[in-house]
Order: C-alpha cells, then sequence, then structure tokens
C-alpha cells in the first residue's frame, strides 16, 4: 500500500506542473507576479560555489574549479587568491563553500571547504580549512576539519559551512555515493552534519562526544548530499537542504543528535524508477520540514531579512539547478506554508545569498552572478 500511495504522489506531481511538490498535496505551488529582477554583476567564475562577504563591496567567491577570486564594486578582480591547498577537482568535487569568521574585520580569517586529499586511500574527501587572508594571499592554514576515508567516486561532498550564533561552525558532508554505508554509521563522517569550534576543536555537548566508536564532530546524521545550509535569523536553528535521488529533496531542520533516515527513509526512488525502500517514515528519525517530488535539486539557501525586498523578507530561497529558478517558500516560525518559484530562466543556481549590502544575489554555472533589484 505504503509503494502505492508513493507512486500515486508520484503522478500527482508530475501533473501538477516541473515545478515542485509540496509536502501536503493541498499546500499551493505557485509562480509569483514578480516585484524583482535580476540585473548582471559579473561573469568569470564557472562554478560559483560560494560566496561570502568581506565588506559591503568585496565579494569572496569560490570556483569549483580551484580558484577563489573578489567581485569588488561589482567587478570581477583579475587577481587570483595564492596559498590554496592540494585538491581534487572532479565531478562534484573542488573548492566548494567559503565564509568568513564573525570577527573577520579584526582577524581577517576565512573558512573553506574542499574535496580535499590528506585522507587515508585513492581519492578525496572533504576537508575545510581556516586561513588568514591579506593581499590576496592565504598564510596560517589549518586543516580543521577532515572528512574521513578518501573515495575516488566524484560525487557528494555536501559541503556548505554556516556558524550559528554561539560561533560554532556547522559542516554538511555527503553520503560521498556510498549509500548504504555511511549516512547511518556513527564510525564515518560522510552523511553527516558536523558541528566544530572555529579552531577545529570539538564543542564538549556534542552528541556523540562520549559514545565510543563514533566521530565526536558528529551532531545529525543520515543524510544524502546536503548542499544547503543557513541559520534562521530569528531562532538560530540551522537549517539545511540536501538532494534526495529521483525525488526526495528535503528541506531540515537540524537538531543535536538527529537522525534523518537516509536511506532508510525517502520520499525518492533510484534514479531507474525502481525503489529502494517502501519506507517514508520511521519512528526515531525525523520527517523533512518540506519536500519536492520530482526533485529540483536544490544548491544553495539564504533566509531573506531585507527590507529591500518587502514580498520576500521572512521566506527562505533555495535555489534550483534542475529548473533553473530560485524557489521562495514562506514561512510560519518552523512551519513552511507554501512556495513560489522565481526568476524562471536564471540558469543553474548553484548558490543564493543575502549579501553584507542587504542584496540577494544568485551565482549560477557558467551564466553569471546576478543581484536581485525591484523592477523600474
Amino acid at each position: 500500500m505504503n509503494i502505492i500511495m508513493r507512486l500515486l504522489g508520484l503522478m500527482f506531481c508530475i501533473i501538477l506542473t516541473a515545478s515542485a511538490c509540496a509536502q501536503q498535496p493541498n499546500i499551493p505551488v505557485s509562480n509569483s507576479n514578480q516585484s524583482y529582477e535580476y540585473q548582471l554583476v559579473t561573469k568569470g567564475v564557472d562554478i560559483p560555489w560560494g560566496m561570502a562577504w568581506l565588506t559591503k563591496e568585496d565579494i569572496l567567491v569560490s570556483d569549483r574549479k580551484g580558484e577563489l577570486r573578489i567581485i569588488s564594486n561589482g567587478k570581477l578582480l583579475s587577481q587570483k587568491i595564492t596559498g590554496l591547498p592540494a585538491l581534487r577537482a572532479q565531478g562534484q568535487g573542488g573548492l566548494l563553500d567559503v565564509v568568513v569568521d564573525p570577527n573577520y574585520a579584526q582577524n581577517h580569517l576565512i573558512y573553506f571547504s574542499y574535496s580535499g586529499l590528506e585522507g587515508e586511500g585513492e581519492g578525496a574527501h572533504t576537508s575545510v580549512m581556516r586561513a588568514k587572508l591579506q593581499n590576496f594571499k592565504l598564510s596560517e592554514q589549518t586543516v580543521i576539519f577532515g572528512g574521513g576515508l578518501n573515495s575516488t567516486k566524484g560525487q557528494h561532498f555536501g559541503s556548505r559551512l554556516s556558524f550559528d550564533k554561539q560561533g560554532y561552525l556547522y559542516i554538511s558532508n555527503g553520503d560521498r555515493g556510498n549509500r548504504d554505508v555511511n549516512p547511518q554509521r556513527l564510525d564515518r563522517n560522510a552523511g553527516k552534519i558536523h558541528r566544530i569550534n572555529s579552531d577545529g576543536s570539538i564543542p564538549k555537548d556534542n552528541p556523540f562526544v562520549k559514545q565510543q566508536n563514533a566521530h565526536p564532530t558528529i551532531y545529525s546524521y543520515g543524510h544524502r548530499n546536503p548542499q544547503g545550509m543557513a541559520m534562521h535569523p530569528l531562532t538560530g536553528d540551522i537549517w539545511t537542504h540536501e538532494h534526495g535521488p529521483k525525488g526526495g529533496d528535503e528541506v531540515n531542520i537540524i537538531q543535536l543528535g538527529a537522525n534523518y533516515g537516509w536511506p532508510v527513509i525517502s520520499y525518492g526512488v533510484n534514479y531507474s524508477g525502481t525503489s529502494f525502500t517502501d519506507l517514508t517514515e520511521k519512528e526515531g528519525m525525523q520527517q523533512p520540514a518540506w519536500y519536492w517530488v520530482p526533485s529540483i535539486a536544490p544548491s544553495g539557501m539564504t533566509f531573506v531579512t531585507s527590507d529591500i525586498y518587502p514580498d520576500l523578507k521572512g521566506k527562505v530561497l533555495v535555489g534550483s539547478l534542475k529548473f533553473a529558478y530560485v524557489v521562495a517558500l514562506e514561512l510560519d516560525g518552523n512551519k513552511v506554508l507554501s512556495q513560489e518559484t522565481l526568476f524562471p530562466g536564471i540558469g543553474r543556481v548553484r548558490n543564493v545569498k543575502q549579501g553584507a549590502d542587504g542584496y540577494i544575489y544568485v551565482a549560477t554555472d557558467g551564466g553569471g552572478i546576478f543581484k536581485i533589484v525591484s523592477k523600474t
């Protein structure tokens, strides 16, 4: 019966539109009559994975192929930042997310994730480095997180970074394509959300610090490939989204020690259309705050707090690689009420962030980085 209901739900979503299916079928899915449009800021970054603001005028951008660049006053500077570590720019791997220290103006520290080579065996794993940035050079480089055993597989690095209000650094790590082993095992780093101090040390109240054969950095587990993460500006909760397989992309509110179920429960199926689980829920496993069937291939995530966007303020924005638009989720506390699609055709959205200047920026694969402005 469960399989039949899932198939009926999938058929319903396909009939609806190419837009995503809401968690509850009676929640509206709409295309908005937009008050905003997008303007090109710059091209020249192939896969703009991460964006972080050094100042209101200067944006630090990571290019997945292994370059760290600066956009200053709307122009991509030709000089590239030196001092990056060795990494494996293959498949979904390379130079990934980047954030600045909460006290960047004083200490000039940045943090970036990448497919690092420091682990055991061939291939790469998700690593995080902290370094000081001055005059286009990195110094005092320190690896503060290593994602475990290397793998030659080129997918599911996860790899978003976010600070919370207490200054803890959260790291998303995908299952590295090893679905049936990594996500549910606490002795594996892959398929997890990790929490560390900014120097790489372990918070004493992490949930598995005292558990034998569990990695002490793990904060939650049972994740597939989280490529969006942001802190809720009011509650301070860490929100993520992650790729499902064929269907079942999820938005999750991360709780200490919680199991998010992958691959035991899922609203998706194999890419071939066959089923890998009959379960969409199970006791002891978290339900998503929202999910999509069919998949939108989400990437990037930001909460809108700026007065520049009265129609979007209070919503959370998610980029879609598959459908080349931005999804705006309307919230009531921690409950997602509805969604609308924005800026159709903008390109494969790799990241969406609200900048230090209050404007929303949308980074697309190969198409450029855009600023969202009011229609005139």
